[in-house]
């Protein structure tokens, strides 16, 4: 549609995922009317990104070091793993400051339709972190998906030999969520994972 330069960011930014035609060239504009020191400051950010960042050595977590800051606190529980599908939701647990143990980035999910296997994913690691170390609990927050779902029953009894607690976190209804909008499966959960109030 445009020439050149023009098009071949567009093209570049509808790439990224969740950035369709559209938004790639709203993006693509705005970029053209910034401010060059605003663009170059992008630039450099991602040219830093690219330079710097690693995956932890132990946990696959995002990095500037060898290791996370996660596996480097020595405050943090090594009986207990947290096994997440990618760096994004140890963010997301970190957040609600609830977990204090150790994690374990699978690098994505078991995807038969888009060709992703077990060998696919960081599970070689995450045997050889159980076969060496003293866990006592693993702990499956994949996604509540299909994928989600088919990763940590496979997990579940890949481990199951190794006679570890192993858990899945809960889901069901949203705080603040009405039950006439909820799906069936999500319902479903709910009444699964239900439990007893103290009064």
């Amino acid at each position: 549609m445009y020439e050149g330069a023009v098009q071949d960011l567009i093209d570049e930014l509808g790439r990224l995922p969740g950035v369709g035609p559209k938004s790639a060239q709203r993006i693509a504009f705005h970029l053209l009317a910034a401010d060059p020191a605003d663009v170059r400051r992008l630039v450099v950010a991602l040219t830093e990104v690219k330079d710097k960042v690693r995956f932890c050595s132990i946990c696959g977590n995002v990095t500037e070091e060898e290791q996370c800051k996660i596996c480097r606190d020595p405050r943090r529980d090594e009986g207990v793993i947290c096994v997440v599908e990618e760096p994004k939701d140890v963010v997301a647990i970190e957040k609600t400051r609830e977990f204090r143990g150790r994690y374990h980035v699978l690098g994505g999910a078991i995807s038969p339709i888009e060709g992703v296997g077990p060998e696919d994913l960081r599970i070689r690691e995450l045997m050889q972190r159980l076969a060496d170390s003293a866990v006592t609990e693993l702990i499956l927050a994949t996604d509540p998906n299909l994928e989600g779902e088919a990763t940590a029953t496979y997990l579940a009894r890949l481990v199951k030999p190794l006679e570890l607690r192993v858990t899945r976190l809960a889901s069901g209804l949203p705080v603040g969520g009405d039950l006439e909008y909820a799906d069936e499966v999500t319902l479903g959960r709910a009444f699964e994972g239900r439990r007893l109030l103290d009064v």
